[in-house]
């Protein structure tokens, strides 16, 4: 009974750390998510109720199974691989990492779109023109056009050609 309090009590804790927003945080439930997991491969192992295969020659029903141990030892060694990777990972990326929340410059009633430095495009400055303005040339007529009658020869040269 103690295994499984203890069991929650990791799970539970590791739980709260995960829904902070602090990477440190994050990494530490996961460790203890991962000391969780290896004591539930240890409980269903069934060790308490079995001998250790040392010493004296012992029936082989009554001998701890290896393979649940096995996979705590394989879990540990993944599980600290991964916190070095993740904490690596902590320490570049900490300059992208945002722990403040915005101001709210959005809702500030002072704040006026005529106000925004120049070089950045007004809602007023967009119009349809502007927005044809790759596919016309300076003229007004279409490039499509303009390409269309450059690839067509015409009447007098298709004559000329005879």
């Amino acid at each position: 009974m103690t295994i499984a309090i203890t069991i929650g009590i990791l799970v539970a804790g590791a739980t709260y750390l995960f829904l902070q927003r602090e990477m440190l945080r994050i990494i530490l439930g996961f460790i203890l998510l991962g000391h969780a997991g290896n004591l539930i491969l240890i409980a269903a192992g069934g060790t308490d109720r079995r001998e250790e295969p040392f010493g004296t020659p012992v029936d082989t029903s009554v001998v701890a199974d290896p393979l649940p141990q096995a996979f705590v030892l394989t879990a540990i060694v993944i599980a600290f691989s991964i916190t070095i990777f993740m904490l690596v990972l902590a320490v570049t990326g900490k300059d992208d990492d945002d722990t403040t929340e915005p101001h709210g410059d959005d809702d500030d009633p002072e704040f006026n779109v005529s106000t925004l430095p120049k070089g950045i495009i007004q809602p007023e400055d967009v119009t349809t023109q502007s927005l044809n303005m790759g596919l016309t040339d300076h003229g007004g007529s279409s490039r499509l056009d303009t390409t269309a009658q450059a690839a067509a020869p015409s009447a007098q040269q298709q004559g000329g050609a005879r």
